[in-house]
């Protein structure tokens, strides 16, 4: 079943974030993961949700996803995000 990766992203640190952005594919690539969103305009059509930035990854399986996440190769850029920026992180189930 695949597995996808929400995040909503504030970016903190524009000029560190585009660094993020460069490794984030190719961290990417060996866990079969692929960028469905990523920072598009987004509308709001029901409550008071305004995220800044919306990405949506897709891998073959969640726990693809989780290797993903938890791997060394993604690590370098996990920590670069982490210092330009802040946000909220699901992994969901779906079709």
């Amino acid at each position: 079943m695949s597995a996808y990766v929400i995040l909503e992203v504030n970016v903190t640190d524009p000029e560190a974030y585009e660094e993020y952005k460069k490794q984030s594919g190719p961290a990417l690539e060996p866990f079969g993961g692929r960028f469905l969103v990523r920072g598009g305009t987004a509308e709001t059509l029901e409550g008071d949700w305004n995220p800044e930035r919306i990405v949506v990854l897709r891998f073959e399986t969640s726990a693809r996803a989780r290797e993903w996440y938890h791997s060394d190769t993604y690590a370098g850029p996990k920590a670069v995000r982490r210092a330009a920026s802040e946000g909220r992180m699901i992994l969901v189930e779906g079709v």
